[in-house]
């Protein structure tokens, strides 16, 4: 297994697809950094040769991916909270933020169902 910036990427898989193991990296950034570095994107992980793995890493290298990225959206979420935004103040009370419903729905944010006694009319 090849190893790009402290994540396992699967040998077996094409490039393309194997660089989205990584967190940060879609499919889109992953074919724009294979055109930029002049890779095949049909190649297996386990066919590239080590200098290419090399540019890559070195690529890598240069954005924001993996535990720098991770540690911005905390930050960036802990100062929506800070400045009491709306949206910062949906983050801390675990609801939904971009304006959906939570009248019924929104169990993903809210979490499991609190049962109340005695809420039969």
């Amino acid at each position: 297994m090849a190893r790009i910036i402290g994540t396992n990427i699967p040998d077996q898989k094409r490039v393309v697809i194997a660089l989205t193991y990584i967190y940060g990296i879609g499919k889109s950034r992953s074919l724009s950094i294979l055109k930029e570095l002049n890779i095949d994107k049909e190649t297996k992980v386990k066919n590239l040769s080590s200098a290419d793995l090399a540019k890559i890493r070195k690529y890598a290298k240069t954005i924001k991916l993996e535990g720098n990225l991770k540690q911005e959206k905390i930050l960036n979420i802990k100062r929506l909270i800070e400045i009491n935004s709306y949206r910062g103040f949906r983050h801390k009370h675990h609801l939904p933020v971009r304006g959906q419903s939570s009248k019924q729905n929104a169990r993903t944010c809210k979490g499991p169902r609190k049962t109340v006694a005695n809420k039969k009319k």
